[in-house]
């Protein structure tokens, strides 16, 4: 048989999950965000699931060429901007809107606007600007106090330029900024000036959806089914569905006596006779080499995955195969189904065992991995 190591994707799982995003930011206007192949779900699949946002959002200009190849002709936002000035021109021929964070790509469309204009080629009001603000997170953005000279350079030359900045805690209650003061400041920075606004990543929205008003949010991570904190907990408050199942079959058994051990460097030794699972997934197909023992695996029952339980991983993970600790489930054989994470075992669950985040899990499968 082919190796059975394969990626379920479910789109009814992502239109479930927009849904939510709009139950909970009702009136306002979605980016679904699709940076790293959609979170590892695949552009195509993503945009199927999706295809009801109002726009997507995404870093560079090749996957914005997938999205217009694929038939969507709604916005599509570039969530770094522009990397060169002949970004500018492709941007436009791709209909893209654009991140504007720092002065070089400022100069960028100031520049090309002036070499256009004369050809009566560049119009710009077809090229929306989002111009970030840093409020504190300190990685990409503009200063307020340089923050409305570049909104007026941009604004004098005809670019439609709507507001933007990004949440640095909006998944913790004990750090600083909080939602509360980055929103303060920018509010207060954006004043009487005109344009759209776009605010509230995953967990803002999950947790600070009563707060935070805006015209667009962008969504990520809860569109997959993953929660941003990274406590797997979240997902069912928040009613969300996984959109990724990995999942593969045991390829081989062993029966240990006490003492004996298994795997590379001999980690895992046993203390009572043990039944080990051996199942065809490993660190080149995505699965963290360090998960350690104990990390848990969804091993099937007799009538299949909806009837199985969690089985704890024995023994270092290799690049083709972990082992796994059977001994409670007898009737497991050669062929039975096995999740490593998804529908019945929550990737954040995977993780956390793993000293990870579920992001990370997800945008690091394998191309070898099969996608159904």
């Amino acid at each position: 048989m082919s190796r059975p190591t394969v990626v379920h994707l479910d789109t009814n799982a992502l239109r479930h999950n927009l849904e939510r995003v709009r139950h909970l930011m009702p009136g306002t206007k979605v980016w679904a965000v699709v940076k790293a192949n959609s979170y590892g779900h695949g552009m195509i699949k993503a945009l199927e699931g999706l295809s009801g946002t109002d726009g997507f959002a995404l870093l560079d200009l090749a996957e914005a060429k997938v999205l217009r190849e694929q038939g969507w002709q709604g916005p599509i936002l570039l969530l770094e901007g522009l990397f060169t000035q002949e970004d500018v021109f492709e941007a436009l021929e791709l209909g893209c809107d654009c991140v504007v964070h720092e002065l070089n790509q400022v100069d960028w469309l100031e520049n090309a606007m002036e070499a256009r204009q004369s050809a009566q080629t560049l119009h710009p009001e077809t090229l929306r600007v989002f111009l970030k603000m840093n409020t504190g997170m300190n990685r990409l953005g503009l200063k307020p106090a340089s923050y409305r000279e570049v909104f007026h350079r941009l604004h004098a030359v005809g670019f439609n330029v709507a507001h933007m900045t990004h949440f640095a805690n909006a998944d913790y209650v004990d750090r600083t900024p909080t939602v509360d003061q980055q929103l303060e400041v920018f509010q207060s920075t954006i004043a009487g000036l005109s344009g759209e606004t776009s605010l509230s990543n995953s967990a803002a929205i999950l947790w600070h959806h009563h707060l935070v008003q805006c015209d667009w949010v962008r969504p990520g991570i809860m569109l997959y089914g993953v929660s941003p904190s990274g406590k797997y907990e979240d997902i069912e408050h928040a009613q969300l569905q996984a959109a990724m199942s990995l999942r593969t079959k045991i390829i081989g058994i062993q029966h240990l006596e006490a003492g004996e051990s298994v795997g590379y460097g001999s980690r895992y030794r046993t203390d009572v006779p043990i039944r080990i699972a051996v199942i065809a997934c490993g660190y080149a197909d995505g699965y963290p080499r360090h998960a350690p023992d104990g990390t848990p695996v969804w091993i099937a029952g007799p009538g299949g995955l909806s009837n199985g339980k969690i089985c704890p991983i024995a023994g270092q993970v290799s690049m083709d195969m972990i082992t796994v600790d059977i001994t409670d489930m007898p009737h497991a054989e050669v062929g039975t189904e096995v999740e490593l994470w998804g529908h019945y075992l929550p990737v954040d669950r995977v993780a956390q065992a793993a000293g990870t985040i579920g992001y990370e899990l997800l945008c690091a499968i394998a191309s070898r991995v099969k996608r159904s």
